[in-house]
């Protein structure tokens, strides 16, 4: 099993948002304390890899997540999802007792 998978769909937006900022194609993912349940996602374009990141990549698309939070979105996979709420990066994650109705925040 992977540590975190990046869905085909998540890396086309990133790949669009990225091209479009005239960054690089690197989606960071990180944990935070907060949110309704516990812990939420930031998702956010970086402009570099640290050494200390976990790092996947596809479709030239890298994805990265501090090894902090890496312990609480092991196994995870994230994705970018459109439907009649809006669209989203979203993380499905096993490793979350229970969530929230937004879907942004997750307890342990």
């Amino acid at each position: 099993m992977s540590d975190i998978i990046l869905t085909p769909s998540a890396a086309a937006r990133v790949a669009t948002i990225a091209e479009r900022q005239g960054k690089p194609a690197i989606l960071r993912l990180a944990v935070e304390g907060g949110g309704c349940s516990g812990f939420q996602y930031r998702f956010g374009l970086a402009d570099e890899i640290d050494s200390e990141d976990l790092m996947v990549e596809l479709d030239g698309v890298k994805l990265v997540v501090d090894m902090v939070s890496l312990d609480l979105v092991r196994g995870s996979a994230v994705d970018y999802v459109e439907d009649m709420g809006g669209s989203a990066f979203k993380v499905t994650n096993p490793n979350a007792a229970s969530g929230c109705g937004c879907g942004s925040s997750f307890s342990v």
